[in-house]
């Protein structure tokens, strides 16, 4: 019996198993509306076994997008164009789910095969805003310094996109606090050097992301789940680490968030990750056991043996796949037949089924 399919439940939702498409940067919205690529691509992945199909990091402003090209929900146009999207996974039977992030000192960036490097004016750039005026890398703009009143205006949007993100058909929302955007920011002392209540102790820098957390928890129906993604450490001496990653995970648990999805870096370029099959999968485990809050492994998870031992061990409640998932939209099929599990398989494939 694989403990990788089985089942899991997290309030009143069940996933039919533990393998859940992490969210994936697509940087081909228009105005941050989803298109038929959108569609086609997280479409697959839900034909293709997963029971978790989370759409990608979603601006709750315009100003929060990484790129241009980024998705958004900070209109109900954008709810629209999602719609279709959340019903398709859900028809294939796995359960539909968005990320709602912010970039922070990280926006206003071309697209990762045009460079990824800041915009300038011609190419439609815009303010970044940080938790202080500290550039994310030389030559990187700086951003502005968020006033207590802008902060307000930001959590206030994070609901807003919350909101519509259930009028879309959602049934999971995932908050992002990683890879150096938004949230994070406010979290690591490293780029956090305020000197307000949102600055300084440990408690203080997780204020605005847990006010955060809070307010999309009361929102968001007490039947559903809600995720929040962390990066465990910056990786870098003096940041934001495991032991504060521990904490935060108590906090998160007590303002009701159900499961923590365990990443690392992306505050400062400089950091050197150590980076190797299932590297982060120790973060995880570390918050399930101190935290006492479910937990998700991911980065470098490509093998159905390695995803199974990591639940069957409990190193992790599920596995998180990205670029797997790219190379095989099909991978919880494939697993399924390498662990010697039957398992659904569209109607319309059932032809190609192995026997």
């Amino acid at each position: 019996m694989s403990v990788l399919f089985s089942s899991l439940r997290l309030r009143e939702l069940e996933f039919h198993n533990r393998v859940f498409v992490s969210p994936m940067c697509q940087y081909s919205a228009t105005e941050g509306l989803a298109n038929a690529w959108h569609l086609v691509h997280l479409g697959s992945r839900a034909v293709g076994g997963a029971a978790l199909v989370m759409v990608e990091a979603t601006a709750v402003t315009p100003e929060g997008r990484i790129s241009p090209g980024d998705m958004g929900l900070w209109s109900d146009a954008h709810a629209e164009a999602l719609k279709p999207i959340a019903q398709f996974i859900k028809a294939q039977g796995a359960i539909p789910g968005i990320q709602l992030a912010h970039a922070g000192r990280k926006a206003s960036v071309d697209a990762p095969w045009r460079g990824g490097k800041p915009l300038d004016t011609a190419s439609s750039s815009w303010q970044t805003v940080a938790p202080s005026a500290l550039p994310f890398a030389p030559g990187s703009p700086v951003p502005h310094a968020l006033e207590r009143a802008e902060i307000s205006l930001v959590l206030e949007a994070f609901v807003a996109a919350a909101r519509r993100a259930r009028s879309a058909g959602f049934e999971v929302v995932e908050l992002h606090l990683a890879h150096g955007y938004l949230l994070h920011e406010f979290l690591s002392p490293l780029s956090n050097q305020r000197h307000d209540e949102y600055g300084g102790s440990l408690e203080n820098r997780a204020r605005f992301p847990r006010q955060v957390a809070q307010a999309v928890r009361a929102l968001w129906p007490q039947h559903l789940p809600v995720f929040v993604r962390i990066s465990a450490t910056d990786w870098v001496e003096g940041g934001w680490d495991l032991a504060q990653s521990i904490q935060l995970a108590r906090w998160l648990r007590e303002d009701g968030i159900d499961l923590i999805d365990c990443s690392s870096a992306g505050l400062v370029g400089n950091a050197r990750v150590p980076a190797g099959p299932g590297y982060q999968t120790p973060f995880a485990t570390a918050i399930r056991e101190q935290a006492g809050i479910a937990t998700g492994a991911v980065g470098l998870i490509t093998e159905p043996a390695q995803a199974e031992h990591i639940i069957a061990t409990g190193l992790a409640d599920v596995v998180f796949m990205a670029r797997e998932f790219l190379r095989d939209p099909y991978w919880p099929l494939r697993a399924a037949r390498e662990l010697s599990v039957e398992v659904h398989w569209p109607e319309q494939y059932e032809r190609a089924k192995p026997r």
